[in-house]
């Protein structure tokens, strides 16, 4: 006779909490990796490595390769920022000088 509930047999329950547990245990070291301030940063880094890569073809007129992502949006917003800080840096030295 076969039961649609939840077992009670304890090693049918210990091993369902020992693969819930590792199941946890592999979210939260994803979640760990994803949050981690590093990771970001490098991530980042990475894309807006691509941006730059890609502007400089778009400049010179050179193709992007086809195995080469293409620069994501937030790459563009973040060299961007970094342009108008470095416009504004430049700006206040050439006011003073």
């Amino acid at each position: 006779m076969s039961s649609s509930g939840p077992s009670t047999d304890p090693a049918e329950i210990e091993a369902e909490i020992a693969r819930t547990r590792a199941q946890l245990k592999d979210t939260v070291d994803e979640l760990s990796d994803r949050l981690n301030p590093k990771n970001a940063a490098a991530e980042i880094s990475d894309e807006v490595k691509a941006a730059v890569a890609d502007l400089r073809r778009r400049v010179t007129g050179d193709v992007r390769p086809a195995d080469e992502p293409e620069p994501t949006r937030r790459a563009w917003i973040v060299l961007g920022a970094g342009a108008a800080v470095v416009l504004g840096v430049v700006g206040k030295l050439v006011r003073r000088g």
